[in-house]
């Protein structure tokens, strides 16, 4: 493809050198960089991309961008082309959808943000659409899915190159949907730049991300970025909780609004819940008429994530039956309330909450669950992330829990001694009965044996993921298999639990 073809529609303040090359490949990471690639020097948080023009032209790279002026020394048949300051990663996403064709144009994309529940709302959709016979996408915080198969990533959305080439996948394949956890990171950097989404989708804000964003107004204003179209026009339909205050907030945005929630006169909610530890039932009260919902997903916060993906599937046109069967289909999210069982007489739950709010959700459900059994819930807070959330999570989980196994979570270059020290500042605030074991799989040990018969063992903050993060390395651990060998070590199996 032709550079200006390439380049077409980003502002370009100045161009020098060939404007004729050929371009094989672009590129935002110099060491993925291949002959006749574009390369795109971002300017990134502990380093400016304009460093690596050199590595990047080294290996083969005809063409930089950056919104630095081209410097000496470069290379007289390597085209330099500079952009405008502060709209580098614009300049990236319009070039990635040169570059593939345009492919989001030929899908319907379906955005969500919020703090809690994108995940299980993102897989709830997308199994609507496949049940309705679609072919999709789904890309979020558990891993990135196209016909092409399934990769795991590092953020929850990925950089808009690497969106484009997935939506590539997923046109290429015949595919007519994308799902997509739209995280505020990802939408005050732009990744989302040139996209139009046919449902825009907020689940709720509460706390979380100020260490990037700085304000809680801030962060609002990431997500409302959605809503607002992110250079590509106001979205079709936004689906928005109405029982979260933010949401109003967020109305008369798109073109067309749909509210969920179970207080006041939503367009869409709920009635006659039944909710047990084997999942849920309740009658969807919607615009398009009732529809009986069954799932095997449990928990009243499980009830807002089903009623946020029927808004979202009615805003696609999906018929009322094939919303129900969809959601049935569904049996459980990755680490989202994710049952262990090995044969135990107590419930073992895996589940990524690392929030305060996403604490509350997670032991409220669970109590809901075992009104009279004891609730013991095992977390740590991240490292090198927000401080001020660490002792509003000590409050929420001591507040609620029977016990609290307080640990690590990933320390990253933190001390994990401070992270679990500002923890527990909350939980000495409501005098909550807590243990602190700082090795994750011996406090993993420590929670499992103290549960007994009728007890609920909640493992919060990791949920899917696979590895920990340490000051100096990464080692792999996951919070579900680390839980299961432990049971087994203790005698219990589902042989002898069936027989």
């Amino acid at each position: 493809m032709d550079l200006c073809e390439v380049i077409d529609g980003i502002d370009v303040v100045r161009l020098s050198g060939r404007t004729d090359p050929q371009v094989l490949s672009v590129a935002y990471d110099s060491r993925k960089v291949t002959p006749g690639a574009l390369f795109f020097a971002l300017p990134g948080e502990k380093a400016n991309g304009a460093e690596f023009a050199g590595d990047a032209i080294a290996r083969g790279a005809i063409a930089v961008a950056s919104s630095q002026t081209r410097p000496a020394g470069i290379q007289k048949d390597v085209t330099w082309v500079q952009v405008g300051a502060g709209k580098e990663r614009r300049a990236l996403a319009i070039a990635g959808a040169n570059f593939y064709g345009q492919p989001a144009n030929s899908l319907k994309l379906v955005g969500i943000t919020g703090t809690n529940g994108k995940t299980t709302t993102a897989f709830l959709i997308d199994s609507i659409l496949r049940t309705a016979g679609f072919t999709t996408g789904l890309v979020g915080t558990t891993g990135y899915r196209t016909p092409a198969g399934a990769r795991s990533g590092a953020n929850t959305t990925p950089e808009s190159l690497d969106l484009h080439q997935m939506f590539a996948e997923v046109r290429d394949a015949g595919g007519t949907h994308a799902v997509l956890e739209t995280s505020s990171h990802a939408l005050a950097m732009d990744r989302l730049w040139g996209c139009h989404f046919a449902v825009a989708l907020f689940t709720n804000l509460t706390r979380d991300h100020l260490d990037y964003h700085k304000t809680f107004e801030n962060y609002f204003d990431a997500k409302r970025h959605l809503f607002e179209g992110t250079g590509a026009g106001a979205p079709d339909v936004a689906v928005i909780n109405s029982d979260d205050s933010y949401g109003s907030r967020l109305e008369g945005l798109a073109r067309r609004t749909l509210t969920y929630g179970l207080t006041g006169s939503p367009d869409i909610t709920a009635k006659k819940s039944a909710l047990t530890f084997h999942g849920l039932e309740f009658i969807a009260h919607t615009p398009v008429g009732k529809i009986e919902i069954r799932s095997p997903l449990v928990g009243r916060i499980n009830v807002y994530n089903i009623l946020a993906a029927i808004g979202a599937a009615i805003g696609l046109d999906i018929p009322a039956d094939q919303i129900a069967s969809g959601i049935a289909s569904l049996e459980l999210v990755p680490g989202r309330f994710q049952r262990i069982d090995e044969g135990q007489p107590f419930l073992v739950v895996v589940d990524y909450a690392h929030s305060d709010d996403a604490l509350r959700n997670l032991i409220s459900t669970a109590r809901e669950l075992t009104p009279t059994g004891r609730i013991i819930t095992l977390f740590g807070a991240g490292g090198d992330r927000d401080r001020t959330k660490r002792p509003l999570m000590g409050e929420a989980a001591g507040s609620l829990s029977d016990l609290v196994v307080l640990t690590s979570d990933n320390p990253r270059s933190e001390d994990p001694l401070r992270v679990i020290n500002d923890v527990a500042v909350g939980l000495q605030r409501v005098n909550a009965k807590y243990r602190v074991e700082p090795d994750r799989e011996r406090a993993l040990a420590i929670a499992l044996d103290e549960a007994r018969a009728g007890d609920i063992v909640l493992l919060a903050g990791k949920g899917h993921e696979t590895s920990q993060v340490l000051k100096d390395r990464t080692i792999e651990f996951d919070d579900r298999e680390k839980a299961r060998a432990i049971l087994r070590r203790k005698g219990f199996s589902k042989k002898q639990a069936g027989q």
